[in-house]
């Protein structure tokens, strides 16, 4: 397996990979492949990273700048999907792993929304007043590489529609 950047060719197969592991989710919009979408045409991805096994695109992570609260320099990831028929096989540990390595060196944190049974295993977890809009805060995760506590809002890029403050 190949961990690597995108490419142009690769837009049709990260829109069907994402499509089909996002209905798994009960949370999921159906709209986070638009999102993708939204977000490479405003040249906003800082990571676009696709998973290939055998020529064949299995995975996908997406990662755009983010800021919590007044405070800059934070990477947002998501979405990350794989394959529903490759799920278990570390796809997902494999293009976490490598987000992580490439994000360090650039921010000052990492944050996503997401499972914290999952992505406790990379070292985020939650910060009592790091929030999202509505959102359960058990699912609002960090991983802090040069900064202290996150405290506020996790602003993310307008291509996710949130209609937040920005």
């Amino acid at each position: 397996m190949l961990i690597r950047d995108e490419t142009a060719s690769d837009a049709p197969a990260i829109r069907a990979v994402v499509t089909e592991a996002m209905k798994l989710l009960p949370q999921a919009s159906g709209t986070e492949a638009d999102i993708i979408d939204r977000l490479r045409a405003a040249d906003a991805l800082s990571l676009s990273l696709v998973a290939e096994d055998g020529g064949e695109v299995v995975g996908y992570l997406a990662s755009s700048d983010a800021r919590i609260g007044a405070e800059p320099g934070w990477s947002l990831i998501g979405p990350l999907a794989v394959v529903p028929s490759r799920h278990c096989e570390g796809i997902g540990s494999a293009l976490m792993a490598e987000a992580i390595s490439r994000l360090r060196a650039r921010y000052e944190g990492a944050a996503l929304v997401g499972d914290p049974g999952y992505y406790g295993r990379f070292g985020f977890r939650t910060f009592p007043k790091l929030r999202v809009g509505g959102c359960p805060p058990r699912f609002i995760q960090a991983l802090p590489f040069n900064a202290g506590e996150p405290q506020g809002e996790l602003i993310h890029h307008s291509a996710f529609g949130l209609h937040q403050r920005e």
